[in-house]
């Protein structure tokens, strides 16, 4: 399996392309990664150093992988944090090339615009470029409720709310494509307050997975869990066990973090979580 990933880069941590790559190696997975800026670390730091790199930069190294023929092999391209509306042109120029070299190859798009907690962190028109532009050519798509509630603007309280959000979502997307949703980082009525919710949609159906709540706050998380989710998406044409195995790896992980007591996610550490989770967790219709 071969995925394109183009997001951001950490010197320092496990953030966006950072996050994403181990996972999918350790899965067996070619990674083929083009970085959208690149830090010395995430910005929840409150101080950072790095770049944001141009789309200009980001088309050109796509144009130097199709130049060698690679697309053809590319079973999809998966983006996240963006860093400047620029880019996303450059993503969705990514996206074209490679379905045209492979028309098969899938779009996951990570709608990085921000959290419940922190707000909109994004800069300004990358919402817009999200909302206008790139949900019509995802296949895939893996927000957080709240970016499920930016881009639709349509609540998400309950669980039938939070189904109509998903379903509103959907239906924006691209026609030829699964039209695949993951929510994440989901609170209902139907939530217990020690537990968090993941919801996948696909083909008029809904799927819930619930997980214990952990003493944990870190950054990359979502990344890591866009980066499971697609690749066992690829893998089995199952949402449901995309959700299961995604769900249970990335809980194990912030297990394993959470027992550390570490700021960073433990993604060298937690390994062996990505191939054979030590809980595994069942997806119920919803």
């Amino acid at each position: 399996m071969n995925i394109l990933s183009i997001q951001s880069w950490v010197s320092y941590g496990h953030v966006g392309n950072a996050a994403a790559i181990f996972p999918l190696q350790r899965l067996g997975c070619d990674v083929w990664s083009i970085n959208t800026v690149q830090f010395s670390n995430h910005t929840g730091y409150g101080h950072w150093t790095g770049q944001v790199y141009s789309g200009d930069s980001v088309r050109d190294l796509v144009d130097g992988i199709e130049a060698r023929g690679a697309l053809s092999r590319c079973d999809a391209v998966l983006s996240g944090y963006m860093g400047d509306a620029a880019i996303g042109e450059a993503i969705l120029h990514a996206v074209a090339r490679a379905r045209a070299a492979n028309p098969a190859a899938l779009y996951c798009c990570d709608p990085v615009i921000g959290d419940a907690d922190t707000g909109v962190y994004v800069r300004p028109g990358i919402e817009d470029f999200m909302r206008e532009r790139a949900l019509a050519q995802a296949d895939v798509l893996t927000p957080n409720r709240f970016e499920v509630e930016r881009l639709t603007g349509l609540g998400c309280a309950t669980l039938e709310a939070a189904k109509t959000a998903v379903a509103a979502l959907a239906a924006r997307m691209r026609t030829e494509g699964p039209r695949c949703v993951l929510m994440t980082s989901l609170e209902t009525e139907t939530t217990p307050g020690d537990h968090i919710d993941m919801m996948t949609a696909e083909n008029g159906a809904f799927h819930l997975l619930r997980t214990p709540r952990l003493p944990v706050s870190v950054n990359g998380a979502g990344d890591a869990i866009a980066a499971l989710f697609l690749y066992h998406r690829l893998r089995t044409g199952s949402a449901v066990a995309a959700l299961e195995a995604a769900g249970s790896s990335v809980h194990g992980l912030l297990r394993h973090t959470a027992d550390a007591g570490s700021r960073e996610i433990r993604m060298v550490a937690a390994q062996e979580e990505f191939v054979a989770p030590s809980t595994l967790f069942k997806a119920e219709p919803c």
